[in-house]
């Protein structure tokens, strides 16, 4: 049974800190890129970065570049996003999902193009 679990969400503070962890079971880890989008309520999905696990290589979306780092640990079958410097318009629920080849469209993560999803986790940032 495939699985992707999120953790790590909660309330921080504007300019603080986060740490969310996916924990991947079910599929062949290595061969996955692992993604992380996040909504907020009224918004668009939005895809703010993968991990190829297959070259090593990372993709962030402009609103989170600089602030946020995506890792991977193959060994744990988990990608940690950790996100500094946050902002109030960081806030909403974020997903990890997995896609065995990430098709970016017009340079845009598509939510629906990946293989798998977790069920998310929520994200506060409060000004």
């Amino acid at each position: 049974e495939v699985q992707l679990v999120e953790s790590g969400g909660g309330l921080v503070q504007a300019g603080g800190s986060l740490r969310l962890s996916c924990a991947a079971s079910g599929f062949p880890f290595e061969l996955y890129s692992i993604g992380w989008f996040r909504q907020a309520p009224g918004e668009d999905r939005e895809g703010i970065s993968y991990f190829n696990n297959k070259d090593g290589s990372a993709y962030y979306a402009d609103s989170v570049k600089g602030r946020f780092t995506i890792s991977s640990d193959n060994a744990k079958n988990t990608v940690y996003l950790q996100m500094n410097n946050m902002k109030p318009e960081d806030s909403g629920v974020y997903y990890c999902a997995a896609d065995s080849i990430v098709t970016p469209m017009d340079g845009q993560m598509v939510w629906e193009s990946f293989d798998y999803y977790g069920h998310g986790t929520q994200v506060t940032v409060s000004s």
